[in-house]
């Protein structure tokens, strides 16, 4: 019980705390410089091809609802006229609200491509935060043909995910049906599903260095709650910061290498601590 306040707040912590190390590691930089100019290129690509026409749709279709309002406004009773107030109110709040939804999910499709165009970068600043934490890192085979099983090993864990998107997004959009709770229903479990996909991008460089299966990543989110889910919470929420966000994926993935070493690999690799023990007394 002692842990849960404390998971809550240091999880929240480690995006900030990998920006310190890369701040006070000038040799780490260097792997930051290209996923940014990577993350540049395809933030703009996101913000034209997907915020700037979904705000011109938006607004389209928030005058043609106006439109509609005021017309059915002007059918009724003069003393109801008070409800043109409502318009302008309406309109405001449908912006705002579809603003929010356009930036949660560019954020989310930039995390996305980002981490998989940026991954050769990711993977080497991510070794090198481990290497700098716990002393040394797992032995990785550099055979091609074990280069050519990492490649397919990728492609399969973002379809992994895409399949995990599938299978708990269809219920929860069931979820608006129902009366009353069914949008905060949908609401919580569409941000609880987020978060998890974004620790399973920002915990992978670690993870995937020890060749564990997708259902075993899953389950070491979940058992790290509930710093792993503040820390997902906080990375999501910097991920959907327009133009903030392009800089931030770097640090997400800082944050989920020290927290892997922290309060992962402690714990849930005992084995692996086991024999760096005995390597070193040898």
């Amino acid at each position: 019980m002692f842990n849960l306040p404390m998971g809550l707040i240091a999880g929240a912590t480690y995006p900030f705390r990998a920006l310190a190390l890369l701040v006070n590691e000038p040799k780490l930089r260097g792997y930051v410089i290209v996923p940014i100019l990577i993350n540049i290129l395809i933030g703009i690509a996101l913000y034209v091809g997907l915020v700037f026409p979904g705000l011109e749709l938006v607004d389209t279709l928030t005058q043609q609802w106006t439109f509609q309002w005021n017309q059915w406004i002007a059918s009724l009773p003069m003393w109801l006229g008070f409800l043109t107030g409502f318009t302008v109110v309406l309109h405001w709040l449908l912006n705002v609200l579809v603003l929010l939804v356009l930036f949660l999910v560019t954020g989310f499709l930039l995390v996305q491509f980002g981490a998989i165009l940026g991954s050769p970068w990711y993977g080497q600043l991510s070794e090198q935060i481990e290497k700098t934490r716990l002393g040394q890192l797992p032995q990785i085979n550099t055979h091609p043909l074990a280069i050519a099983q990492d490649i397919w090993r990728a492609i399969l864990f973002e379809l992994k995910k895409l399949l995990l998107m599938a299978i708990a997004g269809i219920p929860l959009l069931l979820f608006n049906f129902i009366p009353a709770i069914g949008t905060l229903l949908f609401s919580i479990g569409s941000l609880t599903l987020a978060t998890t996909l974004v620790c399973l991008d920002f915990f992978d460089s670690p993870l995937e260095r020890r060749k564990l299966p997708f259902r075993q990543k899953l389950t070491l989110v979940w058992r790290t709650f509930p710093a792993s889910a503040t820390f997902g919470l906080v990375c999501f929420g910097l991920v959907s910061v327009p133009f903030i966000n392009i800089l931030t994926v770097p640090l997400c993935v800082s944050g989920g290498t020290l927290l892997f070493c922290d309060r992962i690999w402690p714990h849930h690799f005992t084995q692996e601590r086991s024999d760096i023990a005995l390597g070193t007394r040898e």
